[in-house]
């Protein structure tokens, strides 16, 4: 007899990993423009303009997706995980 077992669903780590997927992928669409990734980066989510991304490879798209609230969330919590 087989047994039937619950499997787990957890958004919160989906939502994490799509958050670090697509900073990733903004982060080497700005790096191949030869901006300071970093630096945009940071001037987007302090001022939400979204000029600070380029539109190259869809980076202003892909970010623009995301609450700029949430990025900073993971990106704390991320830092203390691995601090």
């Amino acid at each position: 007899m087989q047994q039937e077992k619950t499997s787990l669903f957890n958004v919160i780590d989906m939502d994490t990993e799509l958050i670090r997927t697509t900073l990733k992928e903004v982060y080497e669409a700005l790096e191949e423009r030869g901006y300071n990734p970093t630096n945009q980066i940071v001037g987007y989510l302090i001022s939400g303009d979204p000029g600070y991304i380029s539109s190259y490879k869809e980076a202003r798209n892909k970010i623009q997706e995301i609450d700029r609230a949430k990025i900073v969330e993971i990106l704390l919590t991320e830092f203390y995980k691995n601090s």
